[in-house]
């Protein structure tokens, strides 16, 4: 049954989840999400969000509110007269009044097996973590960060070295197909809901630039997951010297590295190993297998050793 969906999301990741509703036959009353950012080299230009652009092509209603709290704003998401809202990483707090106002509440896709990873950062954390799986969860919301029951679950392994990116694609696809399961369920009146558990509660919170320097006296897998989980944004970064300069390095892909050789003593911390971008750690080593110069492109690792002397014995800070 064709449910009438206000839906409510700003970024790349929402875009999916709004398309697939729409595909899928609902109305689409109204779509909600954050006002136009400024962007640009000089700041001036105002960039529409991901959802608004998609919003814009399939012909829907968008509005930007800066904030929902007012009675104004609330009284004109009510008149909708939506039976649900979806939610998918919108960005702005919904008071009491917005929650209750759907027919049949508000729906949120979060990217977390709740109650793991409550809050907004929940991709990298995980990684950064290093959990083995991950998932999407669909849950009613509620007043509290992410305390709603939960309708529908979808696990997503990890792989050992996938990235914060790559896990947000994956998840962004999942989380789509599972609200339109979770929509044609709650359509016929069959959708139900089963609170969260009370322990494994975790907190993603938002990252700061100040955790995103890597500390290269940490162990090689904590060191890893650091890289992988803050790739290909905002990016886990050291300092090198390069031709007599420090420069800032983005370190967007790496990997464990083992045998033999790295057995031992590696030396000080920070030091490189090889002519591979082996790079010793508190213990273990870790590979670096893509980097990115300051104002630069991404680059493989060895095509940066072409344009960069970085040798054995070197430090990287």
């Amino acid at each position: 049954m064709p449910l009438r969906v206000i839906f409510m999301g700003t970024p790349d990741f929402s875009v999916p989840t709004l398309r697939a509703i729409a595909e899928a036959g609902h109305e689409i009353a109204a779509v909600y999400t954050q006002p136009p950012r400024a962007a640009g080299r000089r700041g001036l230009e105002l960039t529409p969000s991901p959802v608004q652009r998609e919003a814009e092509r399939l012909g829907l209603e968008v509005r930007a509110p800066t904030s929902l709290k007012g009675e104004a704003e609330q009284r004109a998401f009510a008149a909708l007269q939506a039976d649900v809202a979806i939610v998918v990483a919108y960005g702005l707090l919904l008071p009491k009044a917005i929650l209750d106002a759907p027919r049949l509440g508000c729906l949120n896709g979060h990217a977390s097996l709740l109650p793991r990873w409550r809050g907004a950062a929940p991709i990298q954390r995980a990684i950064m973590a290093g959990d083995a799986e991950t998932g999407m969860t669909v849950m009613k919301m509620e007043e509290g960060l992410d305390t709603g029951p939960v309708a529908m679950v979808e696990k997503c392994a990890i792989a050992p070295d996938m990235t914060a990116g790559e896990l947000h694609d994956r998840l962004m696809a999942q989380g789509a197909s599972l609200m339109v399961r979770a929509l044609a369920q709650l359509g016929i009146n069959c959708l139900t809901f089963t609170q969260q558990a009370t322990a494994g509660v975790t907190y993603a919170r938002k990252i700061d630039k100040s955790e995103t320097r890597v500390d290269w006296t940490r162990p090689a897998g904590e060191v890893h997951n650091h890289i992988r989980g803050l790739s290909p944004f905002p990016g886990a970064w050291c300092e090198v010297d390069i031709g007599g300069r420090m420069e800032r390095l983005k370190l967007l892909r790496s990997t464990l590295s083992e045998g033999p050789s790295l057995s031992g003593d590696l030396g000080e911390s920070g030091g490189i190993l090889d002519d591979r971008l082996t790079v010793a750690c508190g213990t273990g080593a870790v590979r670096l297998v893509e980097v990115q110069r300051a104002g630069g492109k991404p680059a493989a690792a060895q095509e940066f050793l072409r344009g960069a002397k970085i040798e054995k014995g070197m430090k990287l800070k």
